[in-house]
């Protein structure tokens, strides 16, 4: 291929939410460990993405969500490169500041020719900016791989991003974990969401998965390995 191998690793409650609710103040990450019985197996999740890919591909609405934009203080820098599809946008110059600190390298992917991205480009080493007139997530990920040598990514999007991924037939391998918990609400964000199929004759965009593994993990959490045929 002249794409990177594409890992889809999320999070996700057992009815397949991946927010416990519609609204960007509510987020999986920072709620489930407020809730018992959820909490106490929830360090297990991010035990495992500390083992995911060199090269990490999020959203700046994920990275806004979690707080970057309004962090004070650096985390201890982590050896991670991170890809950032971000084209409204949703991070400002602090949460690309905070980003650059953060990560080794930050790429940040945008179709936003006024992104504040631009502005920062110079003073940042690790910065690197993919500009697109339109998002073609095919032509990003054959740009990351011949650009920047990336073998291998884990997608942690978003569920309309997800759903992109996989119209595309861009996902190679599923690794969720499930959390015991079960979320509810028509409009809470799934692992995939955006266009649903209208026809008979659109079935092969569905995506057909074998089982590689399914670990039983502590506290009632499991985790689900899939290859994508």
């Amino acid at each position: 291929m002249n794409r990177p191998i594409t890992t889809l690793f999320m999070l996700e409650s057992l009815d397949g939410k991946i927010s416990s609710g519609s609204t960007d103040n509510l987020d999986a990450d920072k709620d489930f460990c407020r809730i018992d019985g959820v909490k106490e197996g929830l360090h297990q999740y991010y035990e495992i993405e500390t083992t995911t890919d060199y090269y990490s591909l999020n959203t700046g609405r994920v990275m806004a969500k979690i707080g970057v934009n309004n962090k004070k203080e650096y985390r201890e820098k982590v050896d991670v490169r991170f890809i950032i599809i971000d084209n409204k946008p949703h991070l400002n110059e602090n949460g690309i500041d905070y980003l650059c600190h953060w990560v080794e390298k930050l790429i940040l992917v945008t179709t936003n020719k006024n992104h504040p991205a631009f502005k920062l480009q110079e003073k940042y080493d690790n910065l690197d900016i993919l500009y697109y007139d339109s998002l073609d997530l095919g032509k990003m990920l054959e740009d990351v791989y011949s650009k920047f040598k990336a073998e291998r990514i884990t997608i942690q999007s978003g569920g309309t991003l997800n759903g992109m991924f996989v119209r595309n037939k861009l996902i190679d391998f599923v690794n969720i974990v499930i959390a015991p918990i079960i979320v509810g609400g028509k409009d809470v964000a799934t692992l995939v969401d955006g266009e649903s199929i209208r026809d008979e004759s659109e079935l092969n965009e569905l995506l057909p998965l074998q089982l590689l593994e399914c670990n039983k993990l502590e506290d009632s959490y499991i985790q689900l390995k899939y290859k994508v045929l």
